[in-house]
């Protein structure tokens, strides 16, 4: 329930929109604290594996595949799963129908909220492609990034690294973008 109450209190010109507000409400604090001291570095400077994104492989195929079907449009979706561990796959409808922007459909993202809260489960991921540039998060997917557990991954199929693409994960926490590594599993 606590997910559909979130979803109301978000609204942007008289329309739901797709992403919530840069807000930490007080309850995530600590999560907030949790996630940063898992994005610390070890002494090699290296990014522990417990950092990391673990998709299993066909996730990650999926999400390519649907990213190169909807291009020229940015494709999006999420990955849903339970105690950090990505179960299942939904790609989203993007209402945007745009190249350089993605916006969930409103009544699917309230069907969203409510499936996850129904089944007691989390967005694990919230991905989308860049059709255009690098798998990197541009200043509106970090003025957007408001799911403080969420993995952020983007991928890129821009046509100068064509047919290759890029597969990348981030951790945007108060707009601060960390990278992380990003583990394929069977």
């Amino acid at each position: 329930m606590r997910l559909i109450r979130n979803f109301f209190k978000y609204f942007s010109a008289g329309r739901l929109i797709a992403h919530r507000p840069r807000v930490i409400p007080a309850g995530y604090r600590e999560l907030f604290t949790r996630f940063e001291l898992l994005s610390k570095k070890d002494k090699n400077g290296h990014m522990s594996a417990a950092s990391g994104l673990r998709i299993p492989q066909a996730m990650a195929n999926a999400i390519l595949t649907q990213a190169r079907a909807e291009y020229p449009n940015e494709a999006c979706g999420v990955i849903i799963g339970r105690n950090g561990n990505a179960e299942r796959l939904k790609p989203m409808f993007n209402a945007a129908a745009s190249p350089t922007f993605y916006e969930f459909d409103p009544k699917d993202l309230l069907a969203l909220y409510r499936e996850v809260d129904d089944n007691d489960e989390e967005i694990i991921v919230i991905y989308h492609s860049h059709t255009e540039t690098e798998a990197y998060p541009s200043r509106t997917d970090i003025s957007y990034a408001g799911e403080p557990g969420a993995h952020y991954v983007l991928v890129s199929t821009r046509e100068e690294i064509a047919p290759a693409t890029e597969f990348r994960s981030y951790r945007i926490i108060d707009g601060v973008v960390t990278e992380e590594l990003v583990e394929f599993i069977a």
